[in-house]
């Protein structure tokens, strides 16, 4: 199914217009107070900087004081009722935004600055948590690409409705920009009413009142889980360098690219038109999944294009003061404006498998306080950006330059994250792999069980199986495979990572035997995947072979769930043994097949007898060998 049908249907659309409506209208609000206090209040450069610099911190301060608290009450309570609740305060501080204007008044625009901030703080933890209580599994990435696009785009098109209404000058544009924050607020709350209900994840959750302790609390939330906190890492890291990339637009656009302020509203365009597609197009190169392997392609060519970007125009423009239409013709400019908008869909690829990976491995009872410790976190992050930024621009750094140190310590920070969680790299090498030699169709994965031990049984057909299966199971798998294939030195690195288990006959290595029965029980005790191939070797000739009896050995000492899987139409790919470069000294006949991997129905400890797995695995297998 596409993921613009979900526009279509209730659980998702109003959610999906409110959350892009609050976007849209705090930054219409913003742009206007930027535009109101910088430009029409007649301040001297000393007060017009003093507001500016002082404007990111109120807007950011809620995120440390009440992320924690929101995120608790997102727990509790409905968070229909809770939108709605703050789509209110949102209208109230509109209201009190309609008198800062027309007041002309710093103090109080900064004041509900400071509100937007904690509308914000209030909506993130819903905005995210929301997600897997309303969609399917398989709906999750196109949801979050949804929500990054639209957010995106809603975030552009507020600063220019903004920014221009304002700039009408005069009574006319505090009366539009009025009328314009005020229109949207009101909009949010009525597509708020048509979100349904939703149970609280976790209605008896005691409340926290001390804001510090439960900080403290959710970021161990964080830290409890390995791939979450890395995933949160990720994500912090992407507001990082957006927070380095928006704060020097306008610099970089008339110091290097000698436009004027339209150019530096084409260049966020084609920046946030990027994230859209990037976004939209996860759900495609996913295939309806959780895909973390994307993220090392997001963060290649958020390095790449970064450097790249550096190298198109380090210096000063030839010519300046050209408006969008003319800078767009001008020599040159085409490949600053490819490499914006190459930038923006990295970062698309990299920012939704990580927000969805973080949905996908949170309990639902604790999902909203995670998100709060990752709006936390984010704050953080984007605190350092400025400092950072600030700190390399009086070394004397220019902003091309300084672009190019965040693209390269860019590739720190992912050289970092995926060394501590290898899991992407996995992911990642599989993944293009699998998708390079094979198209593949899913059926029936979510049967897998979300958490918890389960012994998944499979067909062996080729000598990709194992990799095949890596990059469609959701959830991180341990193999049992043969021990020579364990050992073949392309996909030696792989296995490793992947914590494969190698296994031997008992004739050929006892001691081998022993102990990855020894590894399957340690495995499946802690809550993990195991898969095994009970046929004990590739087919010779497409015929699924007689089970061996181990996999029953497993189930007696460590009664679990078994998931009969089958793999089809490998028989004759590439790797497999007919007409394969393995098998025979020819080339395959066969790439870029068209090959299938479905699940049957789990089967419970006492009915999963060998015959009735090895009959399982025929009938889900069928006739397409």
């Amino acid at each position: 199914m596409s993921q613009f049908r979900l526009l279509g249907t209730r659980r998702f659309a109003p959610y999906f217009a409110t959350q892009a409506l609050a976007a849209f209208n705090d930054n219409a609000f913003r742009q206007a107070t930027v535009i109101l206090i910088g430009f029409q209040l007649g301040l001297g450069s000393g007060a017009v900087s003093f507001y500016s610099n002082l404007a990111p911190a109120l807007f950011i301060l809620p995120f440390f004081l009440f992320s924690a608290s929101a995120g608790q009450l997102a727990e509790r309570v409905d968070k229909a009722r809770m939108i709605r609740a703050i789509k209110l305060f949102e209208i109230a501080a509109m209201a009190l935004a309609t008198w800062g204007f027309a007041q002309r008044s710093p103090a109080l625009l900064l004041a509900v600055l400071f509100l937007m901030g904690l509308h914000s703080t209030l909506f993130g933890p819903i905005k995210y948590s929301i997600l897997p209580q309303v969609l399917r599994p398989e709906e999750l990435v196109g949801g979050n690409g949804l929500v990054e696009s639209g957010t995106s785009l809603a975030i552009l098109v507020g600063m220019i409705a903004g920014g221009a209404a304002m700039d009408l000058g005069g009574t006319p544009g505090v009366v539009v920009a009025s009328a314009l924050v005020l229109t949207v607020a009101l909009l949010g709350l009525a597509a708020s009413f048509a979100i349904p209900a939703l149970r609280p994840a976790a209605p008896g959750l005691a409340f926290n009142w001390n804001p510090v302790s439960e900080t403290r609390d959710v970021l161990r939330l964080l830290a409890r889980d390995r791939g979450i906190l890395h995933a949160v890492l990720g994500i912090s890291w992407f507001w990082f360098i957006g927070g380095v990339f928006t704060a020097q637009l306008p610099n970089y656009t008339t110091q290097n690219l000698g436009g004027t302020a339209s150019v530096a509203i084409l260049a966020l365009a084609l920046f946030s038109i990027g994230v859209g597609v990037g976004s939209l197009w996860c759900e495609r190169l996913s295939g309806h999944q959780v895909e973390i392997g994307l993220v090392p392609l997001g963060a290649i060519g958020l390095t790449a294009f970064g450097a790249d970007l550096y190298a198109a125009r380090p210096g000063a423009p030839a010519v300046a003061g050209l408006d969008a239409w003319h800078w767009l013709r001008a020599a040159g400019n085409a490949h600053v404006a490819l490499d914006l908008t190459l930038i923006g869909l990295s970062a698309g690829l990299y920012i939704v498998p990580l927000f969805a990976q973080v949905q996908a491995r949170a309990a639902p009872q604790e999902l909203s306080r995670i998100i709060a410790g990752n709006n936390v976190v984010n704050a953080l992050f984007l605190v350092l950006a400025a400092v950072l930024a600030l700190g390399l621009l009086r070394l004397g750094l220019s902003v091309p330059q300084l672009f190019l140190v965040v693209a390269l310590m860019n590739a720190a920070v992912a050289a970092y994250i995926f060394v501590r969680s290898p899991e992407y790299v996995m992911r990642f090498i599989t993944w293009v792999l699998v998708h390079t030699l094979y198209r593949v169709r899913l059926e029936g994965l979510e049967r897998i069980p979300a958490a918890g031990p389960a012994l998944l049984v499979c067909n062996h057909v080729s000598y990709m199986d194992a990799l095949i299966l890596m990059a469609s199971v959701r959830r991180p798998v341990r193999f049992v495979m043969d021990d020579r294939i364990f050992r073949i030195p392309l996909l030696r690195f792989v296995f490793r990572i992947a914590h494969a288990i190698p296994i031997a006959g008992a004739k050929e290595d006892p001691h081998l035997l022993a102990s990855a029965f020894d590894a399957v029980d340690a495995a499946l005790a802690a809550g993990e995947l195991v898969c095994i191939f009970p046929e004990g070797g590739l087919t010779r000739d497409g015929a699924i072979a007689p089970f061996r009896p181990g996999v029953e050995t497993m189930l007696a000492r460590r009664p679990v769930p078994v998931v009969p899987l089958a793999l089809r139409g490998l028989w004759g790919s590439v790797f497999s043994r007919r007409d394969s470069a393995l098998g025979r000294a020819r080339l395959p006949r066969r790439f870029r097949s068209r090959i299938g991997l479905v699940a049957g129905t789990p089967l419970s400890p006492p009915q999963a007898t060998l015959p009735a797995l090895e009959q399982a695995v025929r009938d889900l297998r069928g006739a397409w060998a």
